[in-house]
């Protein structure tokens, strides 16, 4: 009988390169939904190729952020559904998966918390250099690295959203003043909350540490580049946990090497793995894509990207 019902509902890609290691909790529900699955065997984001090797069979896939093409669709003839784990929708032909009938679903609330948090944290490793101060030390080094003060920084906040909000929050409660910017802001919660909203240049010209929190453009242009990076105040932080793309990484680069930016904390890139010139400096932070790898958020957004596939799949199976 459960034979007969897996061939029923049909084999699910779970592609993310760390899912289910914090807990069985997804793979049990989908065996108990009745779909078997084939899980990512690279312990890597996934080429177009192997998306297509692996999920050839499939009717669903639990994605991360593998490269889901019109040329990738076009091979999987069997596809229904795709259930990112996460909320960013990039690497998704969505236009091409709508005219093939693919339900594309997300987990918009389940890394929120998540980045905000991390977003903090990178902010007070940036400001008293605690990696570089770790780094040293356990090269034997004794080094007092001199860092700064969170207290009184100007916040410039770019992207408003879920996470841009809590952002914003969080440093209110701390004390800081906070500006920000959205195309389409939310004007009773600013006000609410004590956020200044502002037009991009003057946030850029004003703000002490700048951080991102927007999806970026829809044509893959970077949103900050040489351009808006040279409006920023001398000696700014400048932090980014939002999108590879959305920042220009060669005039992110200049910027730090000319000490335009006195710091920065980068996680995510236009190539991952990462391994170009923002490597070779001191005054970056860099960590590999992990700011909603949280473990109480990675397995809820698991559980939740696992319960709209199902519910998804349930329509049209």
């Amino acid at each position: 009988m459960q034979n007969e019902l897996l061939q029923k509902r049909g084999l699910i890609l779970t592609s993310p390169s760390s899912f289910g290691k914090i807990s069985d909790e997804p793979f049990r529900l989908l065996k108990e939904a009745g779909f078997n699955f084939i899980n990512n065997p690279y312990g890597r984001k996934l080429t177009e190729e192997e998306v297509i090797d692996l999920a050839v069979d499939c009717v669903g896939i639990v994605a991360g952020v593998e490269p889901l093409t019109a040329q990738v669709m076009d091979a999987l003839p069997k596809l229904k559904c795709i259930s990112r784990v996460g909320v960013g929708m990039d690497s998704v032909d969505l236009e091409y998966a709508k005219q093939k009938g693919i339900t594309v679903v997300n987990t918009p609330d389940g890394p929120t918390r998540a980045v905000a948090e991390f977003t903090l944290a990178m902010t007070m490793s940036l400001l008293r250099r605690i990696p570089q101060a770790n780094a040293n030390l356990k090269q034997k080094k004794w080094k007092k690295e001199i860092g700064n003060l969170l207290l009184g920084k100007k916040i410039g906040i770019i992207g408003l959203g879920r996470i841009g909000k809590i952002v914003a929050e969080q440093f209110r409660s701390l004390g800081n003043q906070v500006i920000g910017f959205d195309l389409d802001p939310d004007s009773n919660w600013a006000q609410h909350n004590g956020v200044l909203l502002s037009d991009m240049d003057t946030l850029l010209k004003e703000a002490d540490i700048l951080t991102l929190h927007i999806p970026g453009n829809a044509d893959k242009t970077p949103v900050i580049g040489q351009s808006e990076l040279s409006k920023c105040k001398n000696g700014a932080f400048f932090i980014n946990a939002a999108r590879g793309g959305v920042v220009d990484e060669e005039a992110l680069y200049q910027a730090l090497k000319l000490n335009k930016l006195k710091g920065a904390a980068v996680d995510v890139f236009c190539k991952e793995p990462y391994d170009g010139p923002l490597c070779e400096l001191d005054n970056v932070i860099l960590t590999p894509h992990l700011g909603s790898y949280a473990a109480e958020g990675k397995l809820q957004m698991e559980i939740d990207a696992v319960k709209n596939l199902i519910q998804a799949l349930m329509v049209t199976l």
